[in-house]
């Protein structure tokens, strides 16, 4: 089975009474932090628990330490799946109302705590869902705490003296999900420091969809990671972003483009910027 599967708004909706299906809504809005509990109590998906990216999906911020969306403690996540009624074998469904991030934040999470199999975004999130025409409901799920027991691989993941120890390598492939303006250092909207880490390249996340806010057909996805892979090998892909969210929508598509899962620098740019001497990069 697929690592990284999608799921339509019809599929969904002709399974989400499903016994044991787990929906969860990760929508959130940097700018307005209390916009997807509030979102959520307006209106979800029948079924859906609300999974907050600050409170639920990341961890404590350490100013001048870690980057804005460390990850969480592997105990208390494994926790907080348990109480949105995660069992080792349940099929979950992640969503947001924007282009996957936040879902994809919440996909990798659990890859990254062993659940591979039966997790699925829903494609096109919920406004592919409005678009469908399928209504919304207010009731609150009744929950049953789940037995999920994952264990974190830390294969998946690479820290700051891990990254800075493979720059120049010419075997990595460094991918930055960020928007090429950002990329470039010619505007940085959330971080005090603009620019890259130096020998990335930007393949911005949002390039991973099509204008209907889908995901791009795997062959599509395919020549578009292959052409910033080059001859390297995708073993040894490393994604970083912002503050380690948007970078799980690139790991995410490649996994859809039939790569294996590559490794997230989770700190991401927030975190590196904190040592100045880890060097940045301007320009493309």
């Amino acid at each position: 089975m697929p690592i990284a599967q999608l799921i339509s708004p019809e599929a969904l909706d002709a399974r989400k009474a499903q016994p044991g299906l787990v929906i969860l809504d990760c929508r959130f809005a940097l700018e307005d932090l209390d916009y997807g509990q509030r979102s959520y109590a307006e209106g979800h998906i029948a079924g859906a628990s609300f999974a907050d990216l600050e409170r639920d999906l990341s961890g404590t911020v350490v100013k001048g330490v870690t980057g804005r969306h460390p990850l969480p403690e592997p105990a208390a996540l494994v926790e907080r799946l348990q109480a949105w009624g995660i069992n080792n074998d349940s099929d979950v469904v992640l969503y947001d109302d924007g282009p996957g991030a936040y879902a994809a934040r919440a996909w990798w999470l659990l890859a990254w705590l062993g659940k591979r199999d039966g997790v699925f975004i829903l494609d096109g999130g919920l406004k592919a869902w409005h678009a469908a025409g399928l209504p919304l409901s207010l009731d609150a799920p009744t929950v049953t705490t789940g037995n999920f027991s994952g264990q974190p691989d830390m294969q998946l993941l690479l820290n700051a003296k891990q990254l800075q120890q493979r720059l120049g390598q010419p075997t990595l492939t460094l991918l930055d999900a960020r928007a090429l303006p950002r990329f470039k250092g010619e505007v940085e909207p959330i971080d005090p420091v603009a620019g890259h880490i130096p020998g990335a390249q930007c393949a911005a996340f949002t390039d991973n969809l099509g204008s209907d806010g889908r995901f791009l057909p795997a062959d599509q996805l395919k020549q578009r990671f292959a052409a910033k892979l080059g001859e390297r090998s995708p073993a040894d892909l490393v994604a970083y972003c912002g503050s380690g969210v948007t970078a799980c929508h690139n790991l995410f598509a490649l996994c859809l483009a039939g790569y294996p899962l590559g490794s997230l620098y989770a700190g991401s740019w927030s975190e590196w910027i904190n040592e100045p001497s880890r060097g940045i990069a301007t320009g493309e």
